[in-house]
């Protein structure tokens, strides 16, 4: 395996991670893309050395590995779909909103102060103190 590539799977997972944790869609967005590429670059260097095609009594050397490019074909597939779909929630976001930005939900903050209440001057959780 190379050096060089196995860095550039490590980058662009981290930066991919990153950009996930970000609150605007576009950066989410660019984030699952690069995750994406990062998979693709993982796979293809999990193949091993160049061969030549993998086509049984074609060659005497050695064969490339068929799988890990059916799996990196399979990969791609699968973050250009997530890619769309990510990509028409966004445009729906923008619809709504006018922004990018993901806000928090009112009803989800109304639900978790339900499910708090004081004890001895601490906030806790109804589930923690066995309250139904």
């Amino acid at each position: 395996m190379s050096l060089a590539l196995l860095i550039t799977v490590g980058g662009l997972t981290s930066v991919g991670l990153y950009l996930i944790t970000a609150r605007a869609l576009s950066r989410v967005i660019l984030g699952f893309t690069l995750l994406g590429h990062a998979a693709v670059v993982a796979l293809v260097t999990s193949g091993g050395p160049a061969g030549q095609a993998p086509i049984v009594g074609a060659t005497d050397g050695d064969m490339a590995n068929p799988l890990p490019q059916a799996l990196a074909l399979t990969a791609i597939v699968i973050s250009f779909g997530l890619t769309l779909f990510l990509l028409a929630l966004a445009g729906r976001q923008q619809e709504l909103s006018g922004d990018d930005l993901v806000e928090d939900d009112l009803e989800d903050r109304r639900i978790a102060r339900a499910n708090r209440r004081e004890v001895d001057g601490h906030e806790v959780d109804r589930h923690e103190v066995g309250v139904s």
